[in-house]
């Protein structure tokens, strides 16, 4: 088939046009939508120094935990920052405590912090074999707290937090209730309905000595 000379004048000026350097300038270039560059990162896990090691810039601090320390306690659940099943437990210069959910902050947050995991509660003997629970752990068994146990991690650590917080500021007894509720409000079961996580928590509260101020 021949093209009319006109047609066939249109296709040979687009080629040109196509092939000329104006043409390869403008034309668009496809890019990552992210460019990992390596950067250093050191910080001190369940009391372990870890690192320098070279780890991509805008790496979440969950893949960091799974991926690099070898951590996959923490649970990746919703992704975005809203089950709190991916917490670790930020410990401050100043002695105090506090929740942080890796889904959603970079590992390089954590550069010279210290953080803990929930594989860092229990005592374990010399062979890395755990010996004793936590209390908090142990009273989560006792009260059948959970099934799946796939949220378990960030209750354990967001109930550790409390606890902590609760020997620095005690809590009068008739506000442990609410005090438990809105330190694990964030947190998201599928499971058990929330009410066995928070006896178990009441039940370290209300059993601990120095956490309540006027218990009996």
């Amino acid at each position: 088939m021949t093209l009319p000379q006109s047609a066939a004048s249109a296709v040979s000026a687009s080629a040109a046009a196509a092939s000329s350097p104006q043409a390869q300038t403008n034309a668009p270039v496809e890019r990552p939508l992210v460019q990992y560059k390596p950067k250093a990162l050191s910080l001190t896990i369940n009391g372990k120094a870890v690192g320098p090691m070279q780890v991509p810039e805008g790496l979440m601090m969950i893949e960091f935990l799974h991926e690099y320390a070898g951590l996959t306690g923490s649970r990746l659940g919703c992704g975005q920052g809203v089950c709190h099943a991916c917490v670790v437990i930020l410990d401050k210069t100043d002695g105090t405590s506090e929740e942080m959910r890796t889904c959603i902050t970079g590992a390089h947050f954590f550069n010279g912090r210290t953080i803990r995991t929930v594989e860092g509660h229990a005592k374990r003997n010399e062979a890395g074999e755990v010996v004793e629970l936590s209390p908090i752990q142990q009273k989560f068994l006792e009260h059948f707290s959970f099934q799946c146990g796939y949220c378990t991690p960030g209750f354990v650590n967001a109930a550790t937090v409390l606890i902590e917080r609760l020997k620095r500021e005690p809590v009068a007894k008739a506000d442990v209730e609410s005090t438990i509720m809105t330190a694990l409000d964030g947190h998201l079961c599928r499971c058990t309905g929330y009410v066995r996580y928070y006896e178990a928590v009441k039940d370290v509260v209300m059993t601990t000595p120095g956490l309540v101020k006027d218990a009996a």
